[in-house]
């Protein structure tokens, strides 16, 4: 298949070939030449395209070969663009007007800004884009990356659950946040239960809480030292949404830090996360709202993922006891909601996915140790109140347009789960049922179960957590858990599995459309 790829975004092919001619006898002399640091990532795809990302060590220019076969027969060289100290030498470059439904090799290099002539070794991606037609889907999901001081261990695997989803060949991973533990400490060695010993590859930036801006960046390089996430990006997009450990702990703009940090502004620490987060993930940029995280992806007429931000417009976290809709009980904020109510009327895909980085019925307390405070929407048993008035209005909305197939998929709370959520069962009825799957960690410690709230009715129909009495157990436990989608192109049906990191099915459903 002829790639079709504007000529305003590429050199000739000519051009290109003869780059490649003069830059070759150099490399091979090459004593100090750039390095790709860190792998290569692909993000955000959909029928024309896609975002591809990397590092190098040094200041320098990204160079993007791309082609729709793997001996990169026919391939096109794109223009160059920087990779500077300012964005700690990441670049990221979005590929257009590609074939719908084709696997697209991407080739990257990186060209010394001093020696023009000098580049560095390739690195090689790939991924597919959305189709145009009605073919299947297939896509894994879960968050929640070395946390609890769990990190790489080469004696165990390393982060296994990463090879293990892409031995599944998915078209991407639909990553629901957590993706680092910028306030987690990563220490040299931890003692088991059983008297083993954990040990953890270290860097010098993890042995205490993230402050500065490169110690934000640190922790997302450290997850990509690991073998297998570099393999897994290689080969998979991700669709990445963050949560609250991407800065610190349930932060919201009422966080007290705790004695560990120095840095006492919380909204100076969110601004350094939120600029790390978007710097080490290939994700499209709004230019309506520059930064903005969420956003509709749209992955062929089958389905359409809405992902959500539900920490940067939300209210000070709080008793979540408001008995009207305000500032103090926002969660997603109006504008938010508003996109969302749009995205799924106006979506004609057979699945709309709504990306929720955060349970909708599960409580979690803002101050665990002492059970108090909301973090979540959850607020407890009764009808609507704070942040849950936004979930009854959507809720209601859905109901009252006649959207049809939406699915919740989250993780946050590290243990699996289903949930189906029944109006005949809830304090809040004006509904249509649907269901809610959980996924995690995927690499993390592991916890639960949490407490359900009754307001909209869920129904407990998988759960997998630790057993009485165990908490934060280690990845070696084996209870590190991601979802698996698989949506049939003929049928539409929407098959769902939550699985182990040893691949085990834990758990399956099938939903007709």
């Amino acid at each position: 298949m002829t790639l079709k790829i504007s000529r305003r975004r590429l050199l000739t092919t000519a051009a290109a070939a003869g780059i490649g001619s003069l830059a070759m006898p150099y490399l091979s002399r090459a004593a100090d030449r750039p390095r790709i640091t860190h792998g290569v990532q692909s993000g955000d795809v959909g029928a024309d395209g896609g975002v591809v990302w990397a590092r190098a060590d040094r200041p320098s220019q990204m160079m993007v070969e791309v082609a729709t076969t793997e001996s990169f027969r026919h391939a096109r060289m794109l223009p160059p663009i920087a990779a500077l100290p300012e964005s700690d030498f990441t670049a990221k470059m979005l590929l257009e007007n590609l074939p719908a439904g084709q696997e697209i090799f991407y080739r990257v290099r990186f060209r010394d800004l001093a020696h023009p002539a000098i580049s560095s070794e390739p690195a090689i991606g790939r991924f597919c884009t959305a189709p145009a037609d009605r073919r299947g889907v297939s896509f894994v999901w879960g968050g929640d990356v070395a946390g609890q001081g769990w990190g790489i261990n080469p004696d165990d695997g390393g982060m296994v659950t990463f090879a293990t989803m892409r031995r599944h060949r998915p078209d991407f991973l639909l990553h629901s946040g957590d993706t680092i533990y910028a306030d987690g400490v990563i220490v040299p060695e931890v003692k088991l239960a059983d008297g083993k010993v954990w040990k953890n590859v270290t860097i010098p930036e993890k042995a205490k809480v993230a402050e500065t801006l490169d110690e934000f960046r640190a922790a997302h390089k450290y997850n990509f030292l690991d073998d297998n996430v570099r393999a897994f990006n290689a080969e998979v997009p991700v669709f990445v949404q963050w949560d609250d450990h991407e800065v610190t702990n349930n932060w919201s703009a009422s966080k007290q830090l705790p004695a560990a940090y120095t840095e006492r502004s919380i909204g100076l620490l969110a601004a350094r996360g939120a600029r790390a987060f978007r710097e080490m993930y290939p994700m499209r940029e709004s230019l309506a709202e520059p930064g903005r995280i969420y956003r509709t992806l749209h992955y062929g007429p089958h389905l359409d993922v809405f992902m959500l931000d539900e920490r940067s417009y939300r209210g000070a976290n709080g008793e979540n006891q408001q008995t009207a809709y305000g500032p103090e009980s926002y969660f997603l904020g109006p504008d938010q909601l508003a996109w969302l109510k749009r995205g799924l009327l106006n979506s004609r895909a057979t699945w709309k996915v709504i990306a929720s980085d955060m349970p909708l019925s599960i409580i979690v307390h803002d101050d665990g140790a002492n059970r108090s405070g909301s973090e979540a929407f959850a607020q407890g048993d009764g009808p609507p109140r704070g942040r849950e008035f936004e979930i009854a209005d959507l809720l209601r909305f859905i109901k009252s347009a006649g959207i049809a197939n939406t699915v919740w998929l989250t993780a946050d709370v590290h243990y699996a789960a289903a949930h189906y959520y029944n109006p005949d069962k809830a304090q809040f009825q004006d509904f249509e049922p649907f269901w809610e799957f959980v996924a995690g960690p995927l690499h993390a410690g592991t916890f639960g179960p949490g407490e359900l709230d009754n307001t909209f009715g869920p129904e407990v129909k998988f759960i997998k957590t630790p057993g009485p009495g165990q908490r934060n157990l280690p990845p070696s436990a084996g209870m590190q858990f991601f979802g698996h989608v698989k949506i049939d192109g003929a049928t539409g049906q929407m098959t769902v599995t939550l699985r182990d990191r040893a691949d085990v099915a834990l758990w399956s459903a099938t939903l007709d459309p």
